[in-house]
């Protein structure tokens, strides 16, 4: 997490003192609550912690956006043959996933009519970039899904308590039914982000002052909320209809098995 935090600092030049001083608490207090939450007995807040790959893929597609962008806003100032690669990359990727209404169209288009052209590269390029890696995530998660039967792979029962902590069994109501429905919601959701961020965005930016993405710190976390959080939500909706299944599949089995026990037998 240290690594993930202070990654954009420590690859684009020109980063002033007060932000390496706020990367570094951002970055110690991110290593503490990891460290905490793997290491106690009692979950709190993070899912599926013992159920890999699931936070493993996670943070890779995270790594992968944030190291990605950054290569590119190194570029600018300390240019290589490895930056010019992603500096490519990235501008073609971009032109075949800028097309109309899609998430990078929408997203060039929440800039200001003024924005100079290489912001709008830039962010056409990132979101380009960003969008592909989450997209990879995804269908890596699903593959896994369905190659390593996830999250029974191991031969070990599903600890709900454990891996869902700010899910209540006990609640009220039946639970395959809520884990549907809470499924279909991180899906909903996960898919339409994409599109209503830059939509929100562009409402609000007649009310307030539109975040600045020409600082290239900006330009990288913003960019990687926008495709990640999408991305998370998803995977998280696969991976809570994948439990409903697993919950329904064991019931019917001890329905029949209680169904063959009270049968009486023939003589």
């Amino acid at each position: 997490m240290v690594i993930l935090v202070i990654l954009p600092s420590l690859m684009v030049a020109g980063t002033s003192h007060d932000t390496n001083q706020t990367v570094a608490l951002v970055a110690l207090v991110a290593a503490l609550f990891t460290l905490a939450e793997y290491n106690s007995a009692y979950p709190s807040l993070v899912e599926f912690r013992y159920a890999p790959p699931f936070n493993r893929l996670r943070y890779i597609v995270l790594f992968l956006m944030v190291f990605s962008m950054a290569m590119i806003a190194k570029g600018k100032t300390d240019p290589s043959t490895m930056t010019d690669l992603f500096s490519m990359f990235g501008a073609r990727l971009a032109d075949v996933m800028d097309f109309p209404y899609s998430p990078v169209r929408l997203v060039v288009l929440m800039l200001p009519d003024n924005a100079p052209g290489r912001l709008v590269w830039d962010v056409r390029t990132a979101a380009g970039l960003s969008y592909l890696i989450s997209l990879v995530g995804l269908i890596a998660f699903i593959l896994i899904l369905r190659i390593r039967a996830w999250p029974s792979q191991g031969g070990g029962a599903f600890n709900v308590w454990v891996n869902l902590p700010t899910f209540d069994p006990t609640a009220g109501g039946d639970v395959v039914h809520r884990l549907e429905r809470d499924s279909n919601i991180n899906l909903i959701l996960g898919f339409l982000l994409p599109f209503m961020i830059p939509a929100i965005v562009k409402l609000a930016s007649s009310v307030f002052d539109p975040i600045s993405l020409a600082n290239s710190h900006t330009l990288i976390w913003t960019m990687t909320a926008w495709a990640f959080l999408p991305a998370s939500l998803i995977m998280r909706g696969i991976a809570l209809g994948r439990l409903a299944q697993m919950i329904a599949a064991q019931r019917e089995r001890a329905y029949m098995q209680e169904s063959d026990e009270a049968e009486p037998s023939v003589v």
